[in-house]
């Protein structure tokens, strides 16, 4: 058998290794060989009477549990094959914990041993009780928000609604030992920030990696963030190029705003928060990248997988339930469904998923007949008379400040020769539109405005 994760070879015993058997058994359990080479092959020990007595003493002295410790055999060579299971609670060599990860063993500390603790009694990191926090000092309007979204998408009734905030908090089990918990103040307090650094959202428009445009925050209950982010996102940062099917006139977006949605509430629900880093969402021209400090179960660890039939273990168990009674999210993994059906509605290929140690990068993609009307290559106009007054009204409008042919070209989308000849010459002949420099009609610094 090779070395693996559960699997190690060491060609003699040395009391350090107390720390690898402690590691087996916080990870999936293990077997740990003594008298084995790098390369697995038996080299024998000497004293192995000695060791069968003395490490299993060892063992439940310095951790508190009992390893099968067995003698083994390879022609006349004797090793010992030392089998630890996995604990169910967490177990610590000389008051400190590690735990096998790969091939390594390293020790847990800090925030991580503080959720491995709760891990190994049941709980999480989003149920931990918090004294100081009470009803009273939960938001009304995230509250009310999310008592009006249940309502809509039929995830609770109105006798269910109309209670007290107390019993709500209590219907929702939001509360641990009358305390309510991490998850309740996450989705209704007014400034989570208070308790919990980088519980927000960044958003940035770039026009490359080094050059940063523009950028916002967005604060506040996480049941009102989704929202506030959507409305910034599709109203600020994404650009909406016109289109017409037959006379059908369309708003055409880089992403569909379902999918993004989906997303955006996957970023919040297994987001670990204890990280203290925010959402960040990082928009080009052509590409978003959503990024937050989150988890996957290890099952789920490409793009692929996630798109199959999969079960849902959300990071934060009690925060996800909150916005799945709130009707924004699915339950048993459906919300990727809806990505791939948002996607296909586009005809745009699917979310690309980097999961790693660092987070889990979502990158989106332009569609593809975004990409062609933004570079000219589909003229968003229909041959009906009306969608030809459709774009001149929407070009009069968009310049009743001074703009130029490019800025009218990007904001429209249109070939900048087919836009000047089939639209602006027809305007100025028509005195609805002006130039700024009308005695230098070529100039590069001429502009256009309505009036």
């Amino acid at each position: 058998m090779p070395e693996h994760q559960m699997v190690e070879w060491k060609e003699s015993w040395r009391d350090e290794y107390l720390k690898w058997i402690c590691g087996y058994a916080n990870a999936y359990g293990g077997t740990l060989f003594i008298g084995k080479n790098d390369v697995g092959t038996v080299k024998g020990i000497t004293g192995s009477k000695k060791l069968l007595e003395d490490l299993p003493n060892k063992i439940t002295s310095g951790m508190g549990i009992i390893a099968d410790v067995n003698l083994l055999f390879e022609g006349e060579l004797e090793y010992i094959q030392i089998v630890v299971d996995k604990y169910p609670f967490l177990i610590s060599y000389h008051g400190k914990y590690y735990y096998r990860s790969g091939s390594t063993m390293r020790e847990i500390t800090g925030t991580e041993l503080d959720k491995a603790l709760l891990k190994s009694q049941g709980k999480t990191w989003d149920g931990v009780p918090l004294p100081k926090l009470s009803v009273a000092d939960l938001k009304q309007d995230a509250i009310k928000l999310f008592k009006k979204k249940a309502l809509e998408r039929g995830r609770l009734e109105k006798e269910d609604v109309n209670v007290s905030d107390a019993i709500l908090m209590e219907d929702l089990h939001l509360y641990e030992d009358d305390y309510l918990v991490r998850a309740a103040m996450l989705a209704f307090y007014e400034d989570p920030e208070k308790w919990v650094t980088g519980s927000y959202i960044k958003i940035g428009y770039f026009v490359t990696d080094s050059d940063l445009k523009y950028q916002d925050e967005v604060h506040g209950p996480l049941i009102e963030q989704v929202d506030k982010t959507m409305d910034l996102v599709y109203t600020k940062y994404l650009k909406a190029l016109i289109d017409y099917k037959g006379i059908q006139r369309i708003e055409q977006y880089m992403f569909h705003k379902d999918a993004f949605r989906e997303i955006l509430l996957n970023a919040i629900v297994h987001k670990d928060y204890s990280s203290c880093n925010p959402i960040q969402i990082s928009i080009y021209e052509d590409k978003i990248y959503i990024w937050n400090d989150g988890k996957m179960p290890a099952n789920l660890s490409s793009t692929e997988k996630l798109f199959k039939k999969h079960s849902s273990k959300p990071f934060n168990p009690k925060l996800a339930e909150v916005f799945f009674k709130s009707g924004m999210i699915e339950a048993w993994g459906r919300g990727f469904d809806k990505i791939k059906e948002a996607c296909e509605k586009y005809d745009a290929p699917l979310p690309e998923y980097d999961i790693s140690e660092n987070g889990i990068m979502v990158l989106c993609k332009a569609c593809d007949r975004y990409l062609r009307i933004l570079h000219g290559e589909i003229h968003p106009v229909q041959s009906e008379q009306d969608g030809d007054q459709d774009m001149m009204n929407a070009i009069l409008a968009y310049c009743k400040e001074p703009r130029s042919t490019k800025e009218i070209q990007q904001q429209f989308g249109i070939e900048r020769l087919y836009l000047r000849r089939h639209y602006l010459d027809r305007l100025i002949k028509m005195g609805k539109l002006k130039m700024t420099l009308p005695e230098k009609p070529t100039s590069r610094n001429q502009k256009y405005f309505s009036f």
